[in-house]
């Protein structure tokens, strides 16, 4: 991303359809090199939180937290560093993707401080999703 070149964007906002419970240590996820993926209304796309924070393309990520699979209700573009959101609380920003199971979902790489699973944050169906510019 290029602040230069960046301008205003509307939020992309969404709902969860199924939390996901498990975490791992050994995924092997990897970091694409776009720091921006565009996201249609009516896609599926799967939350996963990591305490690791390279974001140097292909960087591996294996400790992982899944949150769940949101539905897009309000299609846009969801950039590194957006701030994510369950009903308004924090939960941490996004660090970038992994499409190991695109063109199915990708996979929104959130970066937190220790990984989480949907119920340690308090998610359920339908909870509201939110991927905010930062301030």
């Amino acid at each position: 991303m290029n602040p230069a070149e960046d301008g205003a964007k509307r939020p992309v906002t969404g709902a969860l359809v199924k939390v996901l419970t498990h975490r791992r240590d050994d995924r092997g996820m990897r970091l694409e090199e776009f720091a921006s993926r565009c996201v249609r209304r009516g896609e599926i796309h799967e939350l996963v939180t990591t305490d690791q924070h390279d974001t140097t393309p292909g960087a591996v990520v294996d400790r992982v937290g899944f949150l769940g699979f949101v539905e897009i209700a309000a299609g846009g573009v969801i950039d590194r560093g957006d701030e994510v959101r369950a009903e308004g609380r924090l939960i941490g920003t996004v660090l970038g993707f992994d499409a190991c199971h695109f063109p199915n979902h990708y996979n929104v790489l959130i970066a937190v401080d220790a990984t989480v699973t949907g119920p340690e944050v308090g998610l359920g169906p339908e909870t509201e999703v939110r991927f905010d510019p930062p301030n």
